[in-house]
């Protein structure tokens, strides 16, 4: 009877040691993967930080007006450039009637619309084109 004891609590010993060293080995490897990702992480907020210092010098006023002087030709605006709201064309009508359900469908379904402006500036007419 004790020799049956004393192999269980050997059996025991043993199954207990088992499971100490895979919490052991487990542990180890989570220690790893943390070291791991704050590697990655510590890696990202320096090209975070980089990708910043890059986007304000990017940003910079004096360098966007450098950029602009030297590829745009704008010119100030002169006075006679503006009109007064009374000199202004009219709206064009609608193109689709109120309380159609698909404008869309309306649109597709008259191709003879198609010339109509829908803007102030009339299109060239067919024989110019």
């Amino acid at each position: 009877m004790i020799r049956l004891l004393n192999f269980c609590v050997i059996a025991a010993l043993f199954v207990a040691a088992a499971y100490v060293y895979k919490i052991k080995y487990e542990s180890t490897q989570r220690a790893e993967q943390v070291a791991k990702l704050r590697t990655e992480i510590r890696r990202e907020h320096d090209a975070i930080a980089g990708l910043r210092a890059e986007w304000s010098r990017l940003d910079s006023p004096a360098r966007i007006q450098e950029l602009v002087k030297r590829h745009l030709a704008l010119k100030p605006i002169d006075q006679r450039q503006f009109d007064r709201l009374d000199q202004l064309p009219e709206r064009p009508s609608p193109l689709v009637p109120p309380g159609v359900s698909d404008p869309i469908g309306f649109l597709i379904a008259s191709p003879d619309l198609g010339d109509t402006p829908t803007a102030s500036i009339t299109p060239p007419k067919k024989s110019e084109r």
